[in-house]
């Protein structure tokens, strides 16, 4: 199979532009997602999937805690790309300074965004490279007629130099993912699994 022949399709299947923010023990992270979906159909029962790669720090934190929260952000929050996308989150609080609140699950909630889901992890599928979450949407908001930004829109309106930082780190990523995407754990998830180690990112 050659890959430019499904390449247009693949790109319209990410999802609109999200930072993915979490805690567990004191400890925040917010990352940038374009890997999520919806995951119902029963309006009263809202469940969304988010797939989040090992390597980064949020996954630990994810799979520790069980609770993350969607901010889909605005044209005029695409600096969150740079501060959340291409610096890790082990030895700074990419939060600091960030103006936010506090959930009901305990996850940061970022302020100025067009919209904010609250989720509770009630699976999990392991993808080798990355983990799926499937959670239920536990709070939420919206503001009226706004519309999320793609991650191909925030290409074209990011700065050059932003692009190839992002395109350099998912190079590297690339490598690793090959590497293990076909290293996985057909174990069944549990909600309290046991103490991880600190990932890189």
């Amino acid at each position: 199979m050659e890959y430019r022949d499904i390449a247009p399709m693949m790109g319209r299947l990410w999802a609109p532009l999200a930072a993915v923010t979490t805690h567990w023990q004191g400890r925040v992270n917010a990352q940038i997602a374009v890997a999520i979906s919806a995951a119902s159909i029963v309006p009263q029962r809202p469940r969304v999937l988010v797939q989040i790669y090992k390597g980064n720090y949020s996954h630990l934190l994810i799979t520790q805690s069980g609770v993350f929260a969607l901010n889909f952000i605005t044209p005029e929050q695409l600096h969150m790309i740079r501060d959340f996308g291409l610096v890790s989150g082990v030895d700074r609080d990419k939060l600091a300074g960030v103006e936010h609140s506090v959930g009901a699950t305990g996850a940061p909630l970022l302020a100025g965004c067009m919209g904010y889901l609250e989720c509770q992890v009630i699976n999990a599928m392991d993808g080798g490279d990355m983990t799926c979450f499937l959670a239920d949407v536990v709070s939420g908001a919206s503001v009226p007629d706004a519309l999320p930004i793609s991650w191909r829109e925030a290409r074209r309106l990011i700065p050059q130099e932003w692009n190839d930082a992002w395109d350099a780190r998912i190079s590297e990523e690339i490598e690793t993912s090959l590497k293990n995407m076909d290293q996985i754990d057909y174990s069944p998830w549990t909600p309290s699994p046991g103490k991880q180690g600190v990932p890189g990112d």
